[in-house]
């Protein structure tokens, strides 16, 4: 969908189907649909209508199948429908699919939890004290030091060489 001829065609084809879902066609197999978006081949041939189904009764698979029969069986009267509003001369092959949308949106809300339970995990950890000393390492012995530094004793080779 390049063009921006396309692009309209596609949204006007995502109110169309949207508004006859909502308002003529009543099949009791229909859940509660949203199109959540429309792709139009660069012909106009094809339409592929993406959509959810929110489920009341909590079994999303059975109503999931139930709304894809209902929206198959639907399929010849929308595609009437959407010819005779945008007064195309071929209108385009309607074909229906379930959007993966909430499902990754799930899965990415679970995920995220989880990371925030690991990151309350490690801030409580930060917060504990270890057991021993604050620092482990052993500091060698210092000697208590006299009032006046010695110097170290000079070596004989230091004198052989200054006499050369």
């Amino acid at each position: 969908m390049s063009s921006p001829r396309v692009r309209k065609i596609a949204d006007r084809i995502q109110v169309i189907v949207a508004e006859m879902l909502e308002r003529r066609i009543k099949d009791p197999r229909l859940g509660f649909v949203t199109i959540t978006d429309v792709r139009l081949t660069g012909d106009s041939q094809q339409a592929t209508i993406f959509y959810t189904v929110l489920d009341s009764t909590g079994d999303d698979e059975a109503a999931l199948a139930a709304t894809a029969a209902a929206l198959e069986s639907a399929k010849g009267l929308l595609r009437s429908e959407v010819a005779k509003q945008l007064g195309m001369r071929h209108a385009p092959s309607l074909t229906f699919v379930a959007d993966a949308l909430p499902e990754s949106a799930r899965h990415l809300d679970e995920v995220l939890a989880r990371a925030r339970q690991q990151d309350e995990a490690v801030a409580a950890a930060r917060g504990t004290a270890y057991a021993g000393e604050a620092d482990p390492y052993k500091k060698p012995f210092e000697t208590p030091r006299t009032s006046a530094p010695q110097e170290p004793p000079r070596e004989a080779e230091d004198d052989e060489l200054d006499d050369e």
